[in-house]
């Protein structure tokens, strides 16, 4: 069976795709979740993992093409044929309808030769073994990262019957990372919904079918009462003793459940039970919420829930700010924030006092030695940068809770995606360089001799490294290009080759901007000294937790906070207070916002 291949969301602002590279040809075979192919937005670069196993039958999406999410970009031949197509166009013979019951099936398989309208107790019965009676695009679920292997349904947003846009949202999944909407691939009619509100399906898994616009849709999967009830109609006399059993029973439980569409058959021919379904268009309204409603009425996801769960937070004392009282991830990491600051503070105990470091005696000490040459050139340069800047220093505070709460949470899988390790370095570095994108005063050099100022068009950034031979600078040439992994990547093998000492005199050149992180070793801040040939520099302090104001919907109350200070030295012949106050602001509220969720895969 044909198994589609889409382009899954990649971000809540993240509207298309472009294919990048093809991982494999046409006629290759593929295991589930091995790369198929890799696509590039503007937020972020990633492979599309194969949904099933099978052979690559055809790419749809050629490279360098782009496409929006939930376009088709390739199909997978699982090995079964076609059978599945088949069984479908089969589904109103009498061959494919006895396994439910053998005597309604022939009546509905002589129906349709001489009425279009009969079709639709023939998927019924298809739907309560599990089987999809409907023809039309697939909905499969889509690969939503790269350790997601399974989703559950949350909540459908369209009806069986319903029509529905391309691209508009058909239904909410939940994954243990995210809860996003999938949207429907085609415009047209819903005719089959193949996995009920709670239930959990694999990445790749067929959700619903959407046909043509004005399409018969299949009945909802429902208990196979129903089927008999739908039979009668055009049954012999025989069986008709049998039917009526079954059929007070469907109004009492399946009712709710029950499409609208098989309503109008029993009521011609059954008197007696037509006033029942009568109410079965209203009832679906009312249940669908109640399946997946939480604590105190509000609708809760299972991830949710289970963040719930994990911090401890009740949610029937939770307030969902979420479309129809919805609780949402946010809500739940509020009210943990807020039983944590209403927490008495724990009393401090001998076994958690800290204890004096046992330190040992230099051997330079009485000693006198020659200067080496680095330290000569550093302080050379130090030197020169405060005889010819008029330096001075501002500093703002910064909560970095959101900062601190991302990196654990994917400190882990990006070690294990990136091959470097995740530290708080990368976000700073990050909102600098976009930051210096808005405020080119910060990222500029004075042209003393020419009378002049440069304004750069890159933001290249050195990071000072303290090594065992003294403090060295290497650049991050285009920062401001590079996404947090980037950044990280780029760290991390700049550090390790000063430290092993086989950094190159290109890689420490080319800074128009520096960032100095002097928290590393415990300080609060510290007042750095802006480098020659630029304009300021950033210093990054100790990250510490402190007791920090807090507003909340509820009011203002006091939590603990991880918080740190930025320090901004520049040059006052450019650079004004307020300039450097505007930027340190933007610096600030890019850390505070916290909004690296997508460059994470969270």
């Amino acid at each position: 069976m044909a198994v589609s291949v889409t382009l899954p969301a990649l971000g809540e602002s993240v509207t298309e795709g472009t294919v990048t590279r093809w991982l494999k040809a046409e006629g290759e075979r593929v295991e589930a979740d091995e790369p198929l192919l890799e696509v590039s937005t503007d937020k972020v670069d990633t492979e599309i993992p194969s949904p099933a196993s099978g052979v690559l039958a055809s790419i749809k999406v050629a490279e360098d093409e782009t496409v929006e999410v939930g376009a088709e970009l390739a199909v997978i031949d699982d090995g079964s044929g076609a059978p599945a197509p088949a069984a479908a166009e089969q589904a109103p013979a009498p061959a494919a309808e006895p396994t439910p019951a053998p005597a309604a099936p022939e009546p509905a398989a002589a129906a349709p030769s001489t009425e279009q309208a009969a079709p639709a107790p023939a998927p019924t019965a298809q739907a309560a073994t599990g089987g999809s009676g409907a023809s039309g695009t697939d909905v499969v679920l889509p690969a939503l990262g790269e350790s997601v292997t399974e989703g559950t349904v949350t909540r459908w947003l369209k009806a069986v019957g319903e029509s529905v846009e391309a691209d508009e949202p058909l239904l909410e999944v939940s994954t243990d990372k995210v809860d996003t909407e999938i949207p429907s691939p085609v415009a047209g009619t819903l005719l089959e919904i193949l996995v009920q509100e709670d239930e959990t399906a694999e990445v790749g898994a067929k959700l619903a079918v959407v046909g043509a616009a004005g399409a018969a849709p299949a009945a909802a999967p429902a208990p196979a009462a129903p089927a008999p009830a739908a039979a009668p109609e055009p049954a012999a006399p025989a069986p008709a003793p049998a039917a009526p059993a079954p059929a007070p029973q469907a109004p009492t439980a399946p009712a709710p459940q029950q499409q609208t569409a098989p309503a109008p058959d029993p009521a011609p021919s059954q008197p007696a039970p037509a006033p029942a379904p009568a109410p079965a268009p209203v009832a679906p309204a009312a249940p669908a919420p109640a399946a997946t409603s939480g604590d105190d009425g509000a609708y809760v996801t299972p991830l949710v829930r289970k963040l719930a769960s994990e911090s401890g937070v009740d949610l029937g004392s939770v307030r969902g700010t979420g479309v129809g009282g919805r609780i949402r991830k946010q809500d739940v990491l509020a009210a943990a924030e807020a039983a944590k600051a209403a927490a008495p503070a724990p009393q401090a105990t001998a076994s958690t006092a800290k204890k004096a470091p046992a330190l040992e005696a230099s051997p330079l000490r009485g000693q006198t030695v020659k200067m080496p040459r680095i330290r000569k050139v550093i302080g050379d340069n130090m030197v020169k940068a405060l005889h010819e800047q008029a330096q001075l220093s501002s500093v703002v505070e910064v909560d970095v809770t959101r900062i601190m709460r991302l990196r654990g949470l994917a400190k882990e899988s990006f070690a294990a995606r990136e091959g470097v390790k995740l530290s708080p370095m990368p976000f700073f570095v990050k909102a600098a360089a976009q930051a210096l994108k808005a405020h080119p005063a910060i990222n500029a050099r004075i042209n003393v001799d020419e009378g002049t100022i440069t304004y750069f068009d890159t933001e290249s950034i050195g990071i000072a490294v303290d090594s065992e031979k003294g403090l060295m600078t290497p650049v991050i040439k285009h920062a401001g290009d590079l996404n947090v992994a980037g950044i990280a990547k780029a760290t991390a093998d700049l550090a390790g080759k000063v430290r092993s000492n086989k950094i190159t005199p290109d890689e420490l050149s080319g800074a128009t901007f520096t960032i100095s992180n002097t928290g590393s070793r415990g300080a609060l801040f510290d007042t750095i000294i802006v480098p020659p040939n630029q304009v300021a520099i950033l210093g990054i302090g100790a990250t510490v937790k402190r007791p920090a104001v807090i507003e909340t919907e509820e009011g203002t109350v006091i939590g603990v906070r991880d918080m740190t200070y930025l320090t901004l030295s520049y040059d006052h012949r450019l650079v004004d207070g307020a300039d450097a106050a505007r930027y340190l602001t933007a610096v600030k509220e890019i850390l505070e916002a916290g909004e690296f969720e997508v460059e994470l895969g969270l």
